[in-house]
């Protein structure tokens, strides 16, 4: 499958697709606390068969094991409850998104957003991707403030 990749090299429709499978792999660490090698090797398998980006992939779910404690604390003063008390699709999404809203200044904060909100209609409870939109509208804000501002 051939996608149009931009002029810096990245092909958005794996980047995105790379997303969805993190997202599937948190949600799967949150619930059964899998390895970090297991998990990667389990959904890398799984992306061999569709055009992803495999090296963002292994980022994304790296960087929010190695940062959940940080990510979360990130989320707290956003979310109207406990990080432990968000339904388990929204919190990966939601830490996916705070990994890179604070790792990843290459990506715009409005495509974190967009892709966050994208991924929870499609896997997550009929409304959460307007909660997920809530919450990190405001941590967009807080996180990538000079980016947020400029608008």
């Amino acid at each position: 499958m051939n996608h149009r990749r931009r002029a810096d090299g990245i092909d958005p429709v794996a980047r995105s697709r790379s997303r969805r499978r993190a997202l599937q792999a948190i949600y799967a660490w949150q619930i059964n606390h899998a390895d970090e090698r297991g998990l990667i090797a389990q959904f890398a398998h799984e992306q061999a068969h569709e055009a992803a980006d495999l090296e963002y992939f292994e980022d994304l779910v790296r960087g929010v094991l190695r940062h959940v404690g940080e990510l979360d604390a990130a989320l707290a003063g956003h979310l109207d409850r406990g990080v432990d008390e968000v339904d388990a699709i929204e919190r990966a999404a939601l830490r996916i998104a705070a990994y890179e809203l604070i790792h990843r200044p290459d990506v715009p904060y409005r495509v974190v957003i967009n892709e966050a909100i994208d991924s929870t209609k499609r896997f997550g409870s009929e409304h959460g991707h307007t909660y997920v939109n809530g919450v990190l509208d405001k941590a967009a804000a807080a996180l990538r403030s000079t980016e947020a501002h400029a608008r």
